[in-house]
């Protein structure tokens, strides 16, 4: 792109320097043999006023010499109406040119002779012609004027063109190098390096193309960090059904008298949670924001109680679930069913004794309770991730809780108790 930049640049500067030269070489050259002849006029003007007296009386003229070193070049000769030299530099006999100005039929009398440019005028007296005056300049004299013009011309348009190339070469190299910085930046955006920030460059349109990139760079940086962390924290909460799976097989493994067709139909509906859970993550993870159905909150207490009961069960332990006229809520029913099924392996994992859902009306929102009988968590912030990996399920369903407009806190330390907050419905 450098080499297209400069050779655009110069080609440019040949162009104009070529359409503005050509007319001014024509103008030069024409000027310069208008000058000439004017210069020969004024020369044959100037002798035909000293002779013309010597020519009515009869006498012999004489030209006056040269005004100045520049017409040295120029040679001045006096003729008789027959055409016989009589004074001055010249050819013996006069020529055509001289003969027409004799004839005085023209007051100026211009053309070639050989090599020479050459100008006649009659000498008058009355209407009488007592004599023509003939001036001549070789015609490489007017030839070397235009072309040393012409040369310095040429070379002005050189050092224009030199000039342009050099002014063509420093402005691409400001124009292309943040392209190519761009570029890099660019092609470490495609090796996966969300972090790239394209430098700026000061020119306007250049540093709008690297804002964009930049935008494009942490928009992509931010989905993939958000994808990373809904498949781990997604990953995380499947092993909610498949924990409650393997506990009932496993109790009963250890109770080879109870009926197997029980057990079968336990690992059957904690299969089916299992692939509810799958459904509602890539619900979750597709789903747009939109208005949101109203919530059927007896169906998902019974789920809960259902889910509970295959966790807790193997533990000896009961889950209670209590209704205290809560109000309807809208929110995505996959969304709450996670939150609530986080909750409630925390309180299976972590708890003790019975555990407790209360659904209330908390004013202008929807109050879910989660507690159970589990040791007193002081100042510790359930929430955080630790080194073990525990507390992913909570950022998660705190995350789901704050997507539906939501909020889940843990209300009460001692006993340990979770509180999911949702937006009441409007009547």
């Amino acid at each position: 792109m450098r080499r297209r930049i400069i050779s655009l640049t110069v080609l440019a500067a040949l162009v104009s320097t070529v359409l503005f030269a050509l007319p001014l070489g024509i103008a030069a050259t024409r000027y310069y043999r208008d000058d000439t002849t004017t210069e020969l006029e004024r020369a044959a003007d100037t002798v035909a006023l000293a002779v013309s007296h010597a020519l009515d009386a009869g006498l012999p003229p004489e030209v006056p010499p040269p005004g100045d070193e520049d017409d040295a070049d120029r040679e001045v000769g006096v003729y008789s109406p027959d055409g016989r030299l009589l004074a001055g530099h010249g050819p013996a006999a006069a020529g055509s040119i001289e003969q027409q100005a004799a004839s005085a039929t023209m007051d100026v009398v211009t053309g070639n002779e050989g090599d020479d440019l050459v100008l006649a005028v009659p000498v008058l007296s009355g209407s009488k012609v007592t004599g023509v005056v003939r001036a001549a300049m070789p015609s490489s004299t007017l030839t070397v004027r235009i072309a040393l013009t012409l040369h310095g011309m040429a070379l002005l348009a050189a050092a224009a063109i030199g000039a342009s190339w050099l002014l063509a070469r420093r402005f691409a190299k400001r124009l292309v190098r943040p392209l190519e910085e761009l570029a890099a930046a660019a092609g470490r955006l495609g090796d996966g390096d969300f972090t790239v920030r394209s430098p700026r460059a000061g020119v306007p349109e250049i540093d709008q193309v690297g804002e964009t990139l930049d935008a494009t760079a942490a928009r992509i940086g931010e989905t993939l960090e958000r994808e990373r962390a809904f498949s781990a924290e997604a990953s995380h909460q499947l092993r909610t059904p498949l924990t409650g799976l393997r506990l009932q097989l496993e109790a009963a493994l250890e109770t080879p008298g109870a009926d197997p067709y029980a057990a079968i139909r336990a690992g059957i509906a904690s299969a089916d949670r299992l692939e509810r859970t799958i459904e509602d993550l890539l619900a979750l993870g597709r789903e747009r924001r939109g208005q949101r159905a109203e919530l059927n909150l007896d169906r998902l207490l019974d789920e809960l109680r259902q889910a509970g009961e295959a966790l807790l069960g193997p533990q000896g332990r009961k889950i209670r679930i209590v209704r205290e006229d809560p109000p309807p809520a809208r929110a995505a029913a996959a969304a709450v069913r996670q939150v609530l099924g986080v909750l409630m392996d925390n309180a299976a994992t972590h708890g003790r004794g019975t555990v407790t859902v209360l659904a209330r009306d908390a004013g202008d929102a929807l109050a879910i309770d989660v507690a159970d009988e589990g040791p007193d968590l002081g100042e510790t912030d359930p929430f955080a991730t630790a080194a073990s990996g525990h507390g992913i399920g909570l950022r998660l369903a705190r995350g789901l809780a704050e997507a539906e407009g939501g909020r889940l806190r843990l209300s009460r330390p001692d006993p340990p108790t979770f509180t999911l907050l949702l937006p009441a419905a409007p009547p």
